[in-house]
């Protein structure tokens, strides 16, 4: 499928012990930036547009630096930054003693913090690279802030700041979130303040402000307000550190700890090969729950928010997530399987003019899958023809030998090009280049008279299989080209941290208000507007999703169909279908993830529906501008 910009990925870890404890046991005083690096280079799937690094140093002297950050913009952004670091930790740095290199030493601290980007919102520059950093002359009032999330009500948020009197310099989520989670980092810095104030006084009221912070308290108070899919990481200047999942789990946090850390980060697999530990030794961090760590080091799980009905993200486990971690290759296995019943149908059970593959790369292990379950189909059809030739009395060595020399037709039809570029060119000589991406393996279809089956992930907008594969394959002359998709139809946008947030771009609703054209029913695209905007007079928590009704006259299979005429231009020779997976089949394949609004339109908070109801309300304006 075309490329889509992902959700964020997040890292922390947090050593427990003083700096010279990892250069004794591992010989390497840059350790905790190693391990960190390759945290963030296994998740650079995550965000290719920037990234940074924060790191918190326990133990610096006052007068020098204590949080130190880098970011940089661009698909090197990881390598950028962690070039800058190295060579300020020059051999000379570490020929100092321990204490002055814990002192002293930039980067070398006790909280690291990483974060790949995508923007979501169309906002880009260094300025909303995270972690974000809020600073004070207490340290207890720093905070570094990154996260992976997406929040629907930044209007309210933002209307609840402005209330208690800030100012905020920047329009966005993160600078939202950071001031509010500051203001509730203040009023626990007071409420101790006030605590401690007759007792003690300087640097003593300070470290005690410092040694009994609960950023519990702080969270509970600011995260009731937000609406959205997210896993925000913080940490302040006096060493506690924290990482808060939503309450329905819709953004992914894993995390792990022993005696030396403890380390978060948005996939699994990830901390397995970093620190070279099991699969067991990895948990999930449970829906609005909160890690913690203080400054002393302790670790501990707070419930900040109760957990909400689950809904974590389906499409994590289609398409975003590393397919190294078991569960998801398994479950990708089974969106695969799950799709032969239909797909036998498709081809009538003719696997003698049938060729089977898959797009590279994302669909191999669905593919694998797929393949499992057509040899069990075939594997039947052997059975049977058995029994029929022996009830006919035909069966003989030969004919045994003939039925069982029936096999599948594998092939890898598909090859990508990752050298050629598209950049360099605009319009039509883009979508010629565009074409060239994939190129095919000759002679491996049988000219109008095989059927080519290949397997996608997932079909979004389109535009690769109508620019690039489709043409590709039909340069091999099938009788018949079958493309499946091993996600359901995605007919809505997604508010919580993937960029699927412009409705018009879907080739599903493309095709529906094809067909609302083609059956005469283009008044519910008018009736669905005025809808839309009723809705938006009410409360999000009132409102229901209107954009159902654009799709409900039509069958998932007369879509599909229109889907398939839509692709296929008049140069195409092959007759062209598609079929996508059912909402049933990815549930059966994905039963912990039943997050599925990308595909069914059921938002799992107020705020998701109410954007989705905007966002048809922008479709059509537009259409009605362009259309007069």
């Amino acid at each position: 499928m075309e490329q889509l910009k992902h959700e964020c990925g997040v890292a922390m870890i947090r050593l427990r012990h003083p700096l010279d404890y990892y250069r004794r046991k591992y010989g390497n005083p840059t350790w905790a930036l190693d391990k960190l690096y390759l945290l963030m280079e296994k998740q650079h799937n995550r965000g290719q547009e920037a990234a940074g690094v924060g790191v918190v140093k326990l133990h610096s002297q006052p007068g020098h630096e204590y949080i130190f950050r880098e970011r940089a913009l661009g698909v090197d952004a990881i390598s950028e930054i962690f070039g800058k670091i190295k060579a300020r930790l020059t051999r000379d740095v570490f020929e100092q003693p321990d204490d002055d290199i814990e002192r002293y030493a930039p980067f070398m601290g006790e909280i690291l913090m990483g974060h790949l980007r995508y923007s979501t919102t169309g906002k880009s520059g260094i300025s909303y690279v995270h972690p974000f950093l809020r600073r004070n002359n207490w340290r207890s009032r720093n905070m570094l802030l990154c996260g992976n999330f997406n929040m629907t009500n930044v209007d309210e948020i933002f209307s609840r700041i402005e209330a208690s009197g800030q100012h905020p310099r920047i329009y966005s989520d993160t600078v939202m979130l950071l001031e509010q989670l500051g203001y509730a980092l203040d009023k626990e810095n007071h409420r101790i303040y006030r605590d401690f104030r007759d007792t003690m006084g300087g640097i003593e009221l300070a470290t005690a402000i410092e040694d009994n912070l609960d950023l519990s308290r702080v969270l509970a108070e600011a995260s009731p307000a937000w609406d959205g899919g997210y896993v925000i990481c913080g940490a302040t200047g006096s060493g506690d550190m924290f990482a808060l999942r939503d309450p329905h789990g819709i953004r992914p946090a894993f995390y792990y700890y022993d005696d030396d850390v403890v380390v978060l980060a948005s996939e699994r697999p990830v901390i397995q090969t970093t620190f070279n530990v099991r699969r067991t030794q990895v948990h999930e961090l449970a829906p609005g729950e909160a890690l913690m760590v203080s400054k002393a080091g302790h670790m501990s799980l707070k419930r900040v928010l109760p957990e909400a009905e689950n809904r974590r993200c389906s499409f994590e486990r289609i398409y975003f997530s590393r397919g190294s971690d078991a569960d998801i290759y398994r479950e990708r296995k089974e969106l695969g399987h799950s799709l032969v019943p239909a797909l036998m149908k498709m081809v009538d059970g003719d696997f003698e003019n049938t060729v089977f593959s898959f797009i590279p790369n994302t669909a191999e292990v669905a593919y694998m899958g797929m393949v499992e379950g057509l040899e069990q189909q075939l594997d039947m059809q052997k059975s049977d023809m058995i029994l029929k030739l022996q009830s006919e009395g035909k069966l003989d060595p030969k004919s045994l030998q003939e039925v069982m020399e029936r096999k599948l037709r594998l092939e890898k039809v598909a090859l990508k090009d990752i050298k050629l570029r598209t950049f360099i060119a605009e319009g039509e000589s883009r979508n010629d280049l565009a074409a060239h991406v994939y190129d095919v393996t000759y002679g491996c279809i049988r000219n109008n008279i095989d059927t080519l089956v290949v397997i996608d992930d997932s079909i979004v907008r389109g535009t690769t299989l109508r620019q690039s594969i489709i043409k590709m394959l039909d340069r091999l002359h099938p009788r018949r080209i079958i493309v499946v998709s091993s996600s359901p139809q995605v007919r809505y946008p997604d508010y919580y941290g993937i960029d699927m947030s412009r409705m018009s771009e879907f080739i599903a609703f493309k095709a529906a208000i094809e067909l609302l054209q083609q059956n005469g029913m283009s008044d519910v695209s008018q009736r669905v507007y005025s809808e839309c905007l009723e809705q938006l007079k009410l409360p999000a928590a009132m409102q229901h999703n209107c954009v159902k009704d654009i799709y409900a006259p039509f069958s998932d299979e007369s879509i599909s169909r229109q889907i398939a005429d839509m692709l296929t231009g008049p140069e195409i020779n092959a007759k062209v279908d598609i079929l996508y997976q059912t909402l049933e089949g990815l549930h059966r394949a994905c039963p912990n993830y039943p997050g599925d609004w990308y595909f069914s339109g059921n938002y799992p908070t107020p705020g998701g529906t109410r954007l989705v109801n905007l966002a048809y309300v922008n479709y059509y304006e537009k259409f009605l501008t362009q259309t007069n």
